[in-house]
């Protein structure tokens, strides 16, 4: 046997063993883990914070991280709502130009709006997209336990639409809505297992940084506001 193969001998080994949970490393009287031949592994969920069971739940927990987070939540009735409320967001902030993509949500939400729109699933320029006042996009899922918005480059209209213009609003269906990380993760597995797009990212708030004085000053590194629209 190589020395090579002692030590993958010695880590498999040391996998079959379970390890302590965490805080507990030190207590005498947590149960000493018992040696299994398959290591079976717990859920991450355990382990975070709770998040509920209903819908009612996430939705409120949801809201509030968001809100706690200085982004902007609302829950529509249907799309008819959804399309007056982005025509008030225009009218108040005086939008001249918008950047979006292809979507079932956002081509409907584009053609309500009336502008001109810069699409960023076609051949764009940048300087033109970072000229528009609003990026429209759709999500992949809206996390309740961190009130975060789970964004890819195929669903959001590559990675710029995100970033680049003052102002993000993102759709999102009420069946986008999920628990927690661990959730967002396997949704991302089972969507993309085959082939994982090249941009993921978790939104959670507005662009901010605390680097001088800690002193919070949102939009640093991108949108200085958050708009996240439910449907």
């Amino acid at each position: 046997m190589t020395e090579r193969d002692r030590i993958l001998a010695r880590v498999r080994e040391a996998l079959t063993v379970l390890a302590p949970k965490p805080g507990h490393a030190h207590d005498s009287t947590a149960p000493s883990p018992t040696p299994s031949p398959v290591t079976r592994h717990p859920s991450p969920s355990q382990w975070l914070p709770l998040v509920g069971e209903s819908f009612e739940d996430h939705l409120a927990l949801f809201r509030k991280n968001a809100t706690d987070l200085k982004a902007d939540f609302h829950l529509v009735n249907n799309r008819e709502e959804l399309s007056q409320k982005l025509l008030e967001l225009r009218d108040h902030e005086g939008w001249q130009k918008i950047g979006s993509h292809a979507g079932e949500l956002t081509d409907e939400c584009c053609h309500a709006l009336g502008l001109p729109v810069c699409r960023t699933d076609q051949r764009y320029d940048a300087a033109d997209l970072e000229s528009c006042d609003a990026g429209i996009t759709e999500c992949d899922a809206l996390v309740a336990q961190t009130g975060s918005v789970l964004v890819t480059n195929r669903t959001a209209g590559g990675r710029a639409l995100s970033v680049l213009p003052p102002h993000h609003v993102v759709l999102a269906k009420r069946e986008q809505l999920l628990a927690d990380l661990p959730d967002a993760f396997a949704l991302l597995k089972a969507k993309y297992s085959s082939n994982y797009p090249s941009f993921m990212s978790l939104i959670t708030g507005p662009s901010r940084t605390g680097d001088i004085e800690r002193i919070l000053v949102l939009g640093a590194h991108g949108p200085k506001k958050l708009t996240i629209f439910c449907v």
